[in-house]
């Protein structure tokens, strides 16, 4: 018996690079963890994952590796993909049932190799029907927008792999853009920053928290200062030192020029008609990237479009494509493998 055995109910999953949601039909979100896992180097056997699997990053010994099987908003390793899948189903589970259909949602720059591998990991952990929906699209559904009108939407979704750019109408994507520059990179641009200027090694976690805590794309009312703690790469031991919130948004800002850059340019793609649409109603931000201090207010300024950040960004993709599973039949235009974006 596979795990989808297990379930009451149609599920609808955001295999995010950074975190895995998980959507149950009727129930909602049952699931919101990191998409990382922990595992015996010798047996493979997953240890930890999620939340628990996360404390350990950094600070695992030898026989354990920490990893995150997503990378660039696709799966970079499959077995450990699948594990992670199968595990996160196995802990939701909510009694035994029929229905095995999964709505999954992908960037929509995938490839046919990528979307293999996807719909490879949810029938190995038991789906029996699997569809995909492109992330910006599961985002503009879970934000409310009707996708099906004659009206032009932008939606910008960034999240920790990708940065996913299209306009939407009529059930599909118009015009796209899809970059891996999106919250990791920020993280990684952090890790060098202190590298290059201060001779301090961080990890991931730290340069995340950074990120969270004093990150910005424009300049703050009252400019903060931190004590950030590394490891002294000249001499080795451990170092503590202090930053200000303009240094991180210098460190940032590489990154944030390359988003505003795809936005131009698929606006410069985009259908007069479709264009006036979007001067009248902005354009729409969700995934976590949306919840970096300014960044709004940056693209608004870079663009002169009105620009809003969704109620509830990080939940977005996962609301959409739950709305999806729940009238499958209302939103087969939008699935991916009825369309060629």
């Amino acid at each position: 018996m596979g795990i989808f055995d297990l379930f009451a109910t149609d599920i609808a999953i955001d295999l995010g690079t950074a975190n895995t949601l998980i959507y149950i039909k009727g129930k909602g979100i049952v699931l919101n963890e990191p998409s990382i896992v922990a595992f015996d180097k010798n047996t493979k056997r997953i240890i930890a994952l999620g939340n628990k699997a996360k404390e350990m990053l950094g600070r695992e010994h030898k026989e354990i590796r920490v990893t995150r099987p997503m990378r660039d908003g696709v799966i970079a390793d499959f077995e450990i993909a699948e594990g992670m899948i199968r595990a996160f189903i196995k802990r939701v589970r909510a009694g035994v049932l029929s229905s095995r259909r999964v709505v999954m949602a992908v960037p929509s720059g995938v490839t046919e190799v990528e979307k293999r591998a996807v719909r490879d990991s949810a029938e190995h952990a038991g789906a029996k029907e699997v569809h995909l929906i492109a992330e910006p699209m599961a985002a503009a559904i879970g934000i409310g927008i009707d996708v099906d009108a004659a009206v032009g939407n932008m939606i910008i979704d960034i999240g920790g792999g990708t940065t996913e750019i299209a306009v939407i109408a009529l059930s599909g994507i118009v015009n796209e853009e899809s970059i891996r520059i999106a919250g990791d990179e920020m993280n990684y641009a952090i890790m060098q920053f202190f590298k290059r200027n201060h001779n301090i090694l961080i990890g991931e976690r730290t340069a995340e928290a950074i990120k969270c805590e004093v990150g910005s794309a424009v300049p703050l009312k009252e400019e903060i200062t931190i004590q950030v703690k590394g490891r002294d790469l000249v001499g080795g031991i451990p170092k503590t030192t202090e930053v200000s919130s303009v240094e991180i948004r210098e460190a940032l800002n590489e990154s944030v020029v390359q988003i505003i850059e795809a936005i131009r340019q698929t606006l410069e793609r985009t259908p007069p008609e479709l264009s006036a649409d979007i001067l009248d109603r902005g354009v729409m931000l969700t995934g976590g990237g949306a919840l970096l201090k300014g960044l709004d207010e940056r693209i608004k300024m870079e663009t002169n479009l009105p620009v809003h950040v969704a109620e509830d960004p990080l939940t977005a993709v996962v609301l959409g494509t739950g709305k999806v599973i729940d009238n499958l039949s209302d939103y087969q235009k939008v699935l991916i493998r009825n369309r060629r974006y």
